[in-house]
């Protein structure tokens, strides 16, 4: 097959080069000096012309060579180079193509002037004073050494090459005049040799943003400085997108040709910008592309494109999107905008995980990390002289916080994350509700902007807040009451009225023997008074419970109950199990504490939804014990454990006190397990 020859002298010549290295396209790739040669590693499909060739040895190389096209791939200000190679492959018959570095640097500035050429520029300088930073390479250095007075305020910035070094002292330019290192530079390191060698002028080619052009603009302008521009003169030729697909068509063959993206997830914080971390202002700042809802884009304009998304949904899309439409031959930058910190009730965690399944799978190429940053939590808690290490942490940010009032109550302080003035006021209702009135509530509104406030309020005042806003609540309780670490609330302290409820020590130890964990689904069949689901939901908001129960007056208790102990993680099912349990989430964990006669087919419902979940279930008769042996001979199970309990209560007799015996109780506990 045919080779593709280059002519490098730009990043985008090398690049090129990578790309059909990747594609096993065999090419040469021509470069002037030793240093071009260093910056290509070996690879079998590419050879390596090191050297200047006048026009004749041009022409000579590229009419013996068998090339199915010449790319050339200069720098922009390499005029009479590419006048050469135009020359040289003139009347050959081989397709010539000139590879344009893309020019996509902002207008002007009032610290910035613009000169036709080299020497315009050099003339100019002449009437500025101080130090000058030179960043155009050696290839001009003579014009602008002309005037003794401009070369001894010289500082050079060149490749670390012998030439461009030989260039330099052959010019009178002295060692500590000379800055010998490759790029690319960032903002920082041109800010700090502006600084550490007190430059008043910036000298640049208009270069584009593979040039570095950018980050010289930026840190002039920070620094106060002029920048004198060598414009870049127009020219014909393909962007580096339309070369590839051209190769494509003469080569007949795909390239591989997608650079990895460098995605960052960052939190801004609360919005404020001053309050933003130095790390996530830099990101911002060097993103290609940048994602986020639109209030948070809106101050920033990224290198190529932003858009306002910040859901998985809308992001992984797009990012396969410009994958197939776009040409990036090397890494993007994608930054993705979220409120707050990024590991504090964001939806950051959701993203993230979607991305690195994306990236695992190969549907995107490149790597994803996160930047946290400042919650209005740790902003509320340094306003009003808190911590919050020791304190509960919520969020009703367009969400219900299960159980919030007992959250509250058994706690001190807590901070709560709100989306207006709408969640002030339900807090405010509930505190009173809940005979928490005497409880202090401290607002910060809009923290870190200027019309930041803290508000102190009691329960009532809560009510009548006005403003809309972004809101973070701190909740000071005095009348702590230490939340119970164990199960066990006294048979008198729920609402009973003549529906049966299983009895507290038996409560006790049937709860006991289900083993939840956090997480669990549980159905409580035949709830009665809801006791144990009221029981089961009260020790951990990450436990979900369904009390399912098929008589009026008792769906009316549970009602109570609950509302009673303020548990929003029970939803209650006006049912005769098995009816409307396979529209449920699926369980992980049952309580039977009454049949209504369906015993068996509650069992098959429940092995059907979750052949590895744990039973337990109460029996007071002969009959439903031998039920339970019955139905228990069907299933496979394992743990299978039978116990039966006597409770007797003392109860006051004159001055004794005699022992009064409740009915025996059969607790009979067991695993499924799939065939």
């Amino acid at each position: 097959m045919r080779e593709i020859l280059i002519f490098a002298g730009t990043t985008e010549g090398r690049k090129l080069s990578e790309v059909l290295c990747d594609s096993g396209i065999h090419h040469r790739i021509c470069v002037a000096t030793e240093y071009g040669e260093i910056l290509l590693k070996h690879h079998p499909c590419r050879k390596i012309h090191r050297g200047r060739m006048e026009p004749e040895e041009m022409r000579d190389f590229i009419v013996k060579g068998d090339f199915a096209a010449v790319v050339d791939g200069t720098h922009p200000y390499a005029e009479i180079v590419t006048k050469n190679i135009q020359a040289a492959v003139e009347g050959t018959g081989i397709p010539y193509m000139r590879l344009l570095r893309q020019n996509d640097t902002e207008g002007g500035d009032s610290n910035r002037k613009y000169f036709e050429s080299a020497s315009q520029c050099a003339k100019a300088l002449e009437q500025v004073e101080g130090n000058i930073l030179l960043t155009t390479g050696s290839k001009d250095l003579e014009k602008f050494c002309s005037s003794d007075d401009v070369k001894k305020r010289l500082y050079v910035r060149i490749l670390p090459g012998a030439e461009s070094l030989s260039l330099c002292t052959s010019q009178g330019i002295e060692g500590k005049q000379i800055i010998a290192m490759q790029g690319p530079f960032s903002e920082e390191m041109n800010l700090a040799l502006i600084r550490q060698f007190q430059i008043g002028c910036l000298v640049t080619k208009e270069s584009g943003n593979a040039g570095g052009y950018r980050e010289k603009l930026e840190a002039a302008k920070k620094a106060g400085i002029e920048v004198f521009v060598i414009k870049r003169k127009e020219e014909e030729g393909y962007s580096f997108a339309r070369i590839c697909d051209q190769l494509e068509q003469i080569c007949h063959r795909k390239l591989c040709r997608k650079g990895p993206m460098d995605i960052v997830l960052a939190g801004i914080g609360m919005g404020n910008a001053r309050n933003m971390t130095l790390e996530v202002y830099e990101a911002i700042k060097g993103a290609d592309i940048l994602l986020g809802a639109e209030r948070m884009i809106a101050p920033y304009s990224p290198h190529i494109e932003k858009r306002p998304y910040y859901l998985a949904k809308q992001i992984i899309p797009y990012l396969k999107e410009i994958k197939e439409k776009n040409v990036f031959f090397e890494e993007w930058k994608v930054v993705i905008l979220f409120s707050g910190d990024s590991g504090f009730y964001s939806g950051c965690k959701d993203v993230f995980q979607v991305l690195e399944k994306e990236i695992c799978l190969k549907n995107i190429q490149g790597s994803v990390r996160i930047l946290p940053g400042i919650s209005s939590v740790a902003c509320l808690a340094s306003r009003i002289g808190e911590s919050y290490e020791d304190a509960g942490i919520f969020s009703i940010h367009g969400k219900d916080v299960y159980n919030l009032v007992e959250k509250i109550r058994c706690r001190e302080k807590t901070f709560l994350l709100m989306s207006g003035a709408k969640d002030v006021h339900k807090l405010g209702t509930l505190l009173l509700a809940s005979g928490l009135s005497r409880c202090e509530v401290i607002v910060g509104y809009q923290l870190s902007y200027e019309e930041e406030k803290i508000i102190r309020l009691t329960p009532e005042e809560c009510l009548k807040l006005d403003g809309e806003g972004l809101y973070t609540c701190f909740i000071k309780n005095p009348e702590v009451s230490p939340k119970r670490l164990t199960h066990g609330k006294a048979d008198d302290d729920f609402i009973r009225d003549k529906v049966p409820m299983t009895k507290e020590e038996v409560r006790d130890v049937s709860i006991c023997k289900l083993g939840l964990y956090k997480g669990a689904v549980v159905y409580d069949i035949g709830s009665g008074t809801g006791s144990i689901a009221m029981e089961i939901a009260g020790l951990s908001d990450n436990i979900l419970v369904y009390a399912i129960e098929r008589k009026p007056e008792a769906i009316s208790l549970i009602k109570s109950n609950k509302e009673k102990f303020h548990l929003q993680n029970i939803q209650i099912v006006e049912a005769e199990a098995p009816e409307k349990m396979d529209g449920l989430l699926p369980a992980t964990h049952a309580f039977i504490g009454g049949s209504g006669g369906h015993l068996k087919e509650i069992l098959s419902e429940l092995y059907n939804i979750n052949p590895n979940m744990r039973i337990v279930i109460n029996a007071i008769s002969l009959e439903t014990i031998a039920e339970i042996k019955n139905c228990l001979e069907l299933f496979k199970i394992r743990e299978e454990e039978m116990i039966q309990m006597q409770v007797s209560r003392s109860k006051k007799a004159g001055e004794y006190h005699l022992m009064r015996a409740e009915n025996p109780v059969w607790i009979c506990s067991f695993c499924f397990c799939e065939e």
